[in-house]
């Protein structure tokens, strides 16, 4: 390292935000992750004993993936590497991976190679660094907002230990944010500042977890205070409300939370949870959803779990999925607000989702049968000469509208498909069916 990069590496360091000065440098030091990082717990001791393995950490944003893999290279006698997949691409791996063989050749010692949000890598610069992690070259540690077992190819999956942690609780958030007001060496000590009770209460809660989220509002508020006659910053409650501007909703449309909150949201309207699904809605409008995708859902529910128990769910779903491209936000959400309670408030029935997926099995399994001679077409050229049509029995002319004949193909005689549910409409589309084919059968026997 010359002068000049030893100058801004120091300037870097004191000019950085807050939630990166305040970063822990020892394991005591590090707050919440308790159930990975406890004393008893493996990591902790793989971290005190320096014998790691490859890892990827996963979890939500300002939880602690980057102070864990910063406390290992502050711990480890080993060679610690850090690159952002964002940024980075293979020939920076190929430096890092020659770096790694000189380091092991000539001094016998690992090196620890730690990537930020790996997910961003392809399967291609992925697969690049397989053999190096097999052969014991480098120590790979991710980082990960996304589900690496979805992100992360399946080869380096099975060669590394995964760790999940958790958003942090509010009373980690207020340790970590009267550590960062109070903190003289890498706080805002310096500044004399103090946080009231119920600010600091707001921030532990508003933050959602996301440790970064609730230092940046300190900072800010620090930062843009103007002292008061004892001579003092006083972050109060409008002060906190002001440099958090928003509560935090972590909800990225293309990760873990959208696909778990649409889920949520689903199986609300599923299971007859008006309450429920409203919420879910509301979390995905207030991350900004698209209200378009949020209808489909509504629709596929309406038809998938309600179906023919109420055969307005289907009418109502659609008409607000045409409602909400007309009308745009923020009515819109009254229109999806409608819908999803009226789908999750209807009757519930699988019948339809049974019935055309036995059928389609069926289809798979047997192919082409022949259709019954009396369905068939007798109206193109030379079809009734064929036979085609003939014997057909045409329901109208019967009582009821109904009349006894086979209908599927002769192979499938007695298959039954569509079993209506005891539930809404379907009780009467069951009596209905039950009386008819009762009704058919008696003339039959007469």
């Amino acid at each position: 390292m010359d002068l000049f990069e030893y100058m801004r590496t120091t300037n870097m360091e004191k000019e950085s935000p807050l939630a990166a000065r305040i970063r822990p440098v020892t394991l005591d030091e590090v707050v919440g992750q308790q159930h990975i990082i406890g004393k008893d717990k493996l990591l902790y001791r793989a971290i005190k004993a320096d014998k790691l393995s490859s890892l990827i950490f996963y979890g939500p944003p300002g939880t602690g993936k980057t102070t864990l893999a910063r406390v290992i290279a502050h711990t480890t006698s080993a060679e610690f590497t850090q690159i952002n997949a964002t940024v980075a691409g293979k020939k920076d791996m190929e430096e890092v991976v020659k770096a790694a063989k000189d380091t092991q050749g000539m001094y016998g010692r690992k090196t620890i190679l730690f990537i930020d949000e790996i997910h961003r890598f392809n399967k291609g610069q992925q697969d690049y660094l397989l053999p190096f992690v097999e052969d014991g070259t480098i120590i790979l540690i991710g980082a990960t907002t996304e589900n690496p077992y979805f992100e992360v190819n399946s080869a380096l999956i099975s060669r590394s230990i995964i760790f999940e942690l958790k958003p942090l609780s509010e009373e980690d958030i207020r340790t970590l944010i009267e550590r960062a007001v109070y903190d003289k060496e890498k706080g805002m000590g310096a500044y004399d500042a103090v946080i009231e009770e119920d600010a600091l209460a707001f921030l532990a809660d508003v933050a959602g977890g996301d440790a970064r989220h609730a230092l940046n509002a300190v900072e800010l508020g620090v930062m843009t205070t103007h002292r008061e006659s004892d001579g003092k910053i006083h972050i109060s409650l409008e002060v906190a409300q002001e440099c958090i501007q928003k509560r935090a909703v972590r909800y990225d449309k293309t990760g873990d939370n959208h696909y778990d909150t649409i889920s949520a949201f689903i199986k609300s309207m599923r299971g007859s949870d008006p309450d429920a699904a409203v919420y879910y809605l509301a979390r995905m409008l207030y991350a900004g959803e698209s209200v378009t995708f949020i209808a489909r859902r509504i629709m596929i529910c309406a038809s998938e779990d309600v179906g023919i128990a109420d055969p307005q769910a289907l009418q109502v779903a659609v008409n607000a999925s045409l409602a909400v491209e007309r009308v745009g936000m923020p009515e819109a959400q009254i229109i999806l607000s409608q819908a999803a309670m009226y789908v999750a408030g209807a009757p519930k029935s699988n019948a339809c989702v049974k019935a055309i997926g036995e059928a389609m099995q069926t289809v798979a399994q047997t192919g082409n049968l022949p259709i019954p001679a009396h369905l068939q077409d007798a109206h193109y050229k030379g079809a009734a000469k064929l036979g085609h049509g003939t014997g057909y029995l045409y329901a109208h002319d019967y009582p009821g509208n109904y009349v006894e004949q086979q209908y599927l193909p002769y192979e499938l005689s007695g298959k039954e498909f569509y079993h209506p549910s005891g539930n809404g409409y379907e009780v009467k589309v069951k009596e209905h069916m039950r009386k008819i084919r009762q009704q058919a059968k008696g003339k039959q026997d007469l």
